[in-house]
């Protein structure tokens, strides 16, 4: 049996285990260290394949993985002294962030250690990063953030991107967007061909601007390429339905629904806490239906789908609340573990390759058939 003060062990070279190694920032979050730490224990102690490579204050990582039983063989500790806040803009991160926990995390996926890269932290800065780091797959225009919604499909969720890595989108960027959410769906939640909307103020085809229009076109003419079924506009009511699997937007509005969602689940989580504690009747209605209630609280529950992902890079990051605790945290690297065993990073490269391939070869006969008329 381990006490607290005894040497934590060492990790194997990440790598050698033959596990999917998560490189893991447990600096930046609103909850400190102690609650990435107790993630990972969590994540670890409910999978076997996975490794961890942890980035932070040694000393203070190390006192907190001995705390662990097990964790320290499977985790290795890479020094970094300093810390992305919350408040830094990411100009500053990009000029000034080498030796942070942040850059260090997204460095061992740069350099092969790790497969994914999970941080807590400041989101402006985590893009920012990413893309000088890991740089931008070829024949993607803009990166984007994907997060999981909760729905009445089967696997209760839908994929919504961009929610908020670029407030601007054009309508070869909705394009990527579809492909890459799409691919999302695929390899992190099984769904064979996915059914893409495009996020409108209508489902009518005479409604919205003229690059949603044309993005349409272009979305409708993908179909083959990308694998997904083109399901057409969708409004805000279908984000959590079973109509589509995909939804895609640009950043802007996305990262509008995202927080207006949100806060709609704590404000009804809070009124049903209220309606069930005001009288002496309603609480004991509330132990007699303890059961259905504790399973819709863990279906609520924004901790348990926590994780966004970033697409469109040469490397995948997924990014946890801020506010996550242990729970949050273990369902972000959980997420992160099913998207690096399924080899969704080559697949999505390859998929947004071929797709600009097609595009290329069909604005090179376009441009024939214009020049022989």
């Amino acid at each position: 049996m381990t006490s607290e003060n005894d040497p934590v062990p060492e990790a194997p070279k990440p790598g050698t285990s033959g596990r999917i190694v998560i490189s893991v920032d447990a600096m930046g979050g609103d909850n400190g260290p102690a609650a990435v730490v107790g993630g990972m224990a969590d994540a670890a102690a409910n999978n076997p394949e996975i490794e961890f490579i942890l980035h932070g204050p040694e000393a203070t990582l190390r006192d907190l993985v001995g705390k662990r039983p097990g964790l320290g063989e499977r985790c290795t500790i890479h020094h970094a002294e300093g810390v992305v806040t919350m408040e830094d803009k990411p100009s500053q991160v990009m000029r000034n962030g080498d030796g942070t926990s942040m850059w260090s995390a997204i460095e061992s996926v740069r350099n092969g250690e790790a497969t994914v890269a999970v941080s807590c932290g400041n989101t402006g800065a985590l893009m920012a990063l990413s893309v000088i780091r890991l740089r931008k797959l070829p024949g993607v225009n803009r990166p984007a953030i994907a997060c999981l919604w909760p729905s009445r499909n089967p696997g209760g969720f839908n994929v919504m991107l961009d929610v908020g890595a670029d407030i601007k989108a054009e309508a070869q960027d909705l394009l990527q967007y579809a492909l890459m959410g799409a691919s999302y769906a695929r390899n992190g939640l099984g769904i064979e061909r996915p059914r893409v909307g495009l996020l409108n103020v209508g489902t009518e085809d005479h409604k919205g601007g003229a690059e949603l229009k044309a993005a349409q076109d272009l979305l409708m003419s993908a179909t083959d390429t990308g694998g997904f079924d083109y399901a057409g506009f969708v409004e805000g009511s279908d984000l959590p339905s079973s109509r589509v699997d995909v939804i895609v937007t640009d950043g802007f509005t996305g990262n509008i629904a995202l927080k207006t969602g949100e806060g709609t689940a704590k404000l009804v989580g809070d009124f049903l806490k209220e309606a069930l504690n005001s009288g002496v009747l309603s609480r004991l209605g509330a132990s007699l239906a303890m059961g259905p209630l504790q399973r819709l609280g863990q279906r609520i529950d924004p901790r348990r789908v926590n994780g966004g992902v970033f697409l469109g890079l040469n490397g995948t990051v997924v990014k946890s609340h801020g506010s996550a605790d242990a729970t949050g945290v273990s369902a972000a690297l959980k997420l992160a573990f099913r998207l690096a065993k399924s080899g969704y990073q080559e697949r999505l490269a390859a998929r947004v390759a071929s797709a600009a391939q097609s595009g290329q070869d069909a604005a090179a006969l376009s441009e024939k058939n214009g020049n022989s008329e």
